[in-house]
């Protein structure tokens, strides 16, 4: 059955010494706002560091990730869920029911919006970005001759000494009527954005680490919704001294800075009689003001990590 209660969602993550989400159209360097030098995350990296983990723990996914054609992973799917149409075998698969999914293959084509959108993920601070150059060396012997040889190989790449991103998301229910998605359906998405953003071990995305999840479940009938909730959360040093750019994109360290969840404790509270619960995941190192506010609302369940 599919799911009947909106949500909305907060997810926060800290980056160190990485790359949280490189532009290929510019040389791979990180995605940033020029103007507030914020670092960007495209929604649809968050969907893949969702996805990555749903493979790892072995769940029925569309996009796999293997190079495939849509017909031979279709086949695969057939096989699989022992369904023969599109439209069947697409309900079989997680992301699809979440994310959505464009179909066209053979006499079949169909598409669906997705009840799970991500905005755009943003640093609450000013951040700074480093071009880093390093060599590879690796031993070569030249055809008859016994002397060993060095080849030399550089790379260039770019990194983010420290960030921490704020991501919003929204669960529509009309959507989830269409593709199936269910509750059990956003009990996973919310463990996988968790734990996929702790998982993930390339060299450009080693170092990310979730740090606070929180979802707001409105009650069933209610369509309305806060909105932006990365926006409604502020950012300041943990010393109480003047928060300007260079001392923003001068943070290292979690410890350096507490978030302000005081003004969306508040929307919160207005909107109390159309909520029905708030889900809330915090690791144990993020220091936050508001926190006993929400509390005292007694909507929340929380998970210390």
């Amino acid at each position: 059955m599919a799911f009947i209660n909106r949500r909305e969602i907060l997810f926060l993550y800290t980056v160190k010494d990485a790359n949280p989400n490189g532009d290929p159209l510019n040389e791979n360097h990180p995605r940033y706002d020029e103007d507030t030098e914020q670092a960007l995350v495209s929604d649809v990296r968050i969907k893949r560091t969702i996805r990555d983990e749903w493979v790892r723990e072995g769940k029925r996914v569309f996009v796999d990730g293997e190079p495939k054609t849509l017909r031979e992973r279709f086949e695969e799917l057939k096989k699989d869920t022992g369904k023969e149409k599109g439209e069947e075998v697409m309900r079989e698969c997680l992301d699809t029911r979440l994310f959505g999914v464009t179909f066209a293959l053979g006499k079949e084509s169909f598409s669906w919006i997705g009840p799970v959108q991500f905005k755009w993920g943003r640093s609450l601070h000013a951040a700074t970005f480093e071009f880093i150059q390093g060599t590879s060396a690796f031993a070569t012997e030249a055809r008859g001759e016994r002397e060993k040889k060095e080849q030399r190989s550089f790379r260039n790449e770019y990194k983010i000494p420290f960030a921490l991103i704020a991501v919003y998301g929204i669960a529509n229910q009309y959507a989830a009527e269409i593709t199936g998605a269910d509750d059990d359906d956003l009990e996973s998405l919310a463990a996988a954005i968790w734990q996929g953003t702790d998982n993930l071990i390339t060299r450009s995305k080693n170092e990310h680490k979730a740090r606070f999840y929180l979802e707001i479940k409105y009650r069933p009938g209610f369509d309305s919704k806060i909105g932006a909730l990365d926006e409604k959360i502020y950012l300041y040093p943990a010393d109480g001294a003047e928060f300007t750019r260079d001392r923003q994109k001068a943070l290292r360290k979690l410890d350096e800075v507490i978030v302000d969840l005081s003004p969306l404790v508040k929307l919160l509270a207005n909107s109390k009689e159309e909520i029905e619960a708030i889900k809330v995941i915090k690791d144990r190192e993020l220091r936050i003001k508001g926190e006993e506010e929400l509390q005292a609302l007694g909507l929340r369940s929380i998970e210390p990590r």
